[in-house]
């Protein structure tokens, strides 16, 4: 299957590459910036060790601070198409850059449920001050803290001040049944399923609980950070978020992939075969009780074959994406619409950066003007695909452009940014779980194994880069 995805994308994106132009000047590459006409005004340091503070505005901090959303994006030559970008994120041996040890936690959820938390630097090996600003990752469909395009950012985020990075702590929260974590209840995870990352916060903000938490999520991890933001609201406890390849609009995504030969074929087919292989690897945790709605739509999601992401996602996944109420869904259309994030925007109250690839074959709808909400700002560049955006360095060798608009990001909003402490709604203890006052259908507590994991290390009869 692998290679037959890989011919087809080499041959369209050949085909799109003839008519391209090699002389295109730089303002052709140059990232799209859109904000509201009035952005929030934010409270930053004057200068980097300075105690005197001023006021800019979302567009100024963004225009100021993060000069590589000023500066062009322009793929490597080989790589020029969408099509091309996204392939070269999966097939790429990224195996000996970036790499990142990670120590694991264990989480317990009221359901019975087990989210993996990831912790770099590992405390064993460097124990970092209570109120190092801490990056909270949500990676995409069926990743982890191994992924690529995760260390591509937490590695050089959590490299120390004197070697060249920022000197941040990062946590990636893994899904359930993502990258090692077991499944222990009949629930999965999807894109709009909040209760999970929603527990893992109240167990971050515990454990840091002077610690500025910068949201970051990648694809269908940045749908959920979306959500979860704008769910929050005035009280999220993150004080700032960003988003990479958001698929937005659910519903119209579905349409363009489900309604294309190629795009079914290729990346339809792609998605939906990764997650029934995370289903097949946990077949066991996710169908106990027997009697349980999720664990009676097992056998006929296994006995799929080839499933497109929409024929997995009536299947299994509008029944097992999340808890009940609201799941499960009457068609996968419907988890669809209620899952979308575009729609959700208006309501975010952080500073909130969006980056997205006008080539990225997978999302079809960039929502730039957000609701005209001036806390959100969208940058847009022509090429990178989905998750790809693979350019040739200064020192020739191939990474990803959006490390170091990300980066800038981080610092502006970790480091310069006056950041209240935002310690969320009240959360109390219940018979050892970890839950917020007024809300009893989320909560959490730690639990035994865990351990030193390396993040290169990804996961058998996975497509990675997804």
């Amino acid at each position: 299957m692998l290679s037959s995805i890989l011919l087809a994308l080499v041959v369209v994106g050949l085909g799109v590459g003839v008519v391209l132009s090699l002389g295109r000047d730089a303002d052709y590459y140059r990232p799209v910036l859109y904000f509201a006409k009035a952005t929030e005004d934010i409270e930053v340091l004057q200068s980097s060790g300075s105690t005197e503070t001023k006021v800019e505005t979302l567009g100024s901090l963004i225009e100021h601070r993060c000069p590589s959303l000023s500066r062009h994006f322009k793929p490597i030559w080989w790589l020029f198409s969408g099509h091309l970008q996204t392939a070269y994120s999966v097939v790429g041996d990224f195996s000996k850059v970036d790499t990142v040890e990670y120590e694991r936690t264990l989480l317990r959820t009221l359901d019975g449920g087990t989210l993996g938390l990831d912790f770099t630097p590992p405390e064993s090996v460097q124990k970092l001050p209570d109120d190092t600003p801490t990056i909270v990752v949500l990676h995409g469909l069926t990743g982890g803290s191994h992924e690529s395009y995760v260390r591509a950012v937490v590695s050089p985020a959590c490299m120390p001040i004197e070697d060249g990075g920022l000197g941040y702590r990062a946590i990636v929260v893994n899904f359930r049944g993502c990258a090692g974590v077991p499944v222990t209840s009949p629930q999965l995870y999807s894109a709009g399923h909040t209760g999970d990352i929603r527990a893992a916060m109240y167990y971050i903000r515990r454990r840091y609980p002077h610690a500025p938490l910068l949201g970051l999520g990648f694809s269908l991890g940045a749908n959920v950070l979306t959500r979860y933001v704008a769910e929050e609201g005035e009280d999220c406890r993150l004080a700032a978020a960003c988003v990479l390849a958001c698929p937005w609009d659910l519903v119209t995504n579905s349409e363009a992939l489900e309604g294309n030969w190629f795009h079914r074929h290729v990346y339809s087919k792609a998605l939906g075969s990764n997650l029934q292989a995370i289903v097949k690897q946990h077949a066991a945790g996710l169908s106990t009780p027997p009697s349980h709605p999720v664990a009676q739509a097992v056998a006929p999601t296994l006995a799929l074959r080839s499933p497109t992401l929409e024929t997995f996602d009536e299947t299994f996944n509008r029944i097992a994406g999340g808890s009940s109420p609201p799941f499960p869904f009457p068609s996968a259309r419907a988890y669809y619409t209620w899952a979308s994030s575009h729609a959700a925007l208006p309501r975010v109250r952080v500073p909130f950066l969006a980056i997205a690839a006008e080539d990225d074959p997978i999302v079809q709808v960039l929502p730039v003007h957000a609701g005209r909400n001036g806390c959100v700002a969208f940058a847009v560049t022509k090429k990178g695909g989905h998750l790809g955006w693979f350019e040739r360095g200064a020192d020739k060798t191939i990474g990803r452009w959006f490390t170091r608009p990300v980066l800038e990001w981080l610092k502006a909003v970790g480091s310069d940014m006056v950041v209240r402490e935002r310690p969320g709604r009240p959360l109390k203890d219940v018979d050892g779980f970890l839950m917020e006052v007024g809300r009893d259908n989320v909560g959490c507590k730690q639990v035994e194994g865990g351990g030193r994991v390396i993040g290169t290390e990804g996961e058998e009869g996975l497509l990675a880069g997804l």
